[in-house]
């Protein structure tokens, strides 16, 4: 099979959420194909089937975390994403790697920062209160190069809101600054979808 109708009919999966317990061990094989684009597909869809059959996947995870020291920022960012997914589905599945995600918050590209939010918003919707000591990793990418990753840096802030108001409270000043006056219509947005989950007005 080329490596386009490979894709194709991961795509095909994607669709088909019946059929994913049964595939998720070729699924994981595909991790070692030769394709990048098809390691990036498989990461992405075994991170869609963690978050739905997660003890499924278990022995999946420590494959799927060999890619986050990738050189490739694709399959680096699939991975986070990747776990992060599962962790929403069961956080014990990627607790041994959870802390090694923060390095990634200052990664050198963009989409790699860009995934360690949504992977972190994951997480932190059903397991927030790990995120107690870290706000600071958060707050710097308020303020962050990329107008991708500022637009979604307040979200992190607007998901632990609504579940631990405590943990966003230092920074509500900040992101009320940045709801009346940043440039970025998103930005401004976001930040005031953060404060209001908090529960501040």
């Amino acid at each position: 099979m080329s490596e386009s109708e490979l894709y194709k009919d991961l795509g095909a999966l994607t669709k088909e959420k019946t059929k994913w317990k049964e595939n998720i061990p070729f699924v994981t094989s595909l991790l070692d194909h030769g394709s990048s684009k098809i390691r990036a597909k498989a990461l992405w869809l075994l991170g869609e089937m963690g978050l739905l059959y997660p003890n499924t996947v278990k022995d999946s995870v420590s494959s799927i975390a060999a890619f986050l020291d990738s050189e490739d920022a694709l399959l680096r960012e699939r991975a986070i994403n990747a776990l992060g997914r599962i962790g929403r589905g069961d956080y014990a599945l990627i607790e041994p790697y959870w802390e090694g995600l923060f390095r990634f918050s200052e990664d050198p590209e963009a989409n790699v920062r860009l995934n360690f939010i949504w992977a972190s918003e994951n997480v932190a919707t059903n397991t927030p209160d790990i995120y107690e000591t870290h706000m600071e990793v958060f707050a710097k990418l308020l303020d962050d190069a990329d107008d991708k990753v500022r637009m979604e840096s307040p979200e992190i802030f607007r998901v632990l809101g609504k579940r631990r108001p405590e943990f966003v409270l230092p920074y509500i000043e900040k992101l009320r600054k940045m709801a009346e006056t940043d440039e970025n219509r998103v930005v401004r947005i976001h930040s005031s979808g953060a404060i209001k989950a908090a529960g501040i007005k």
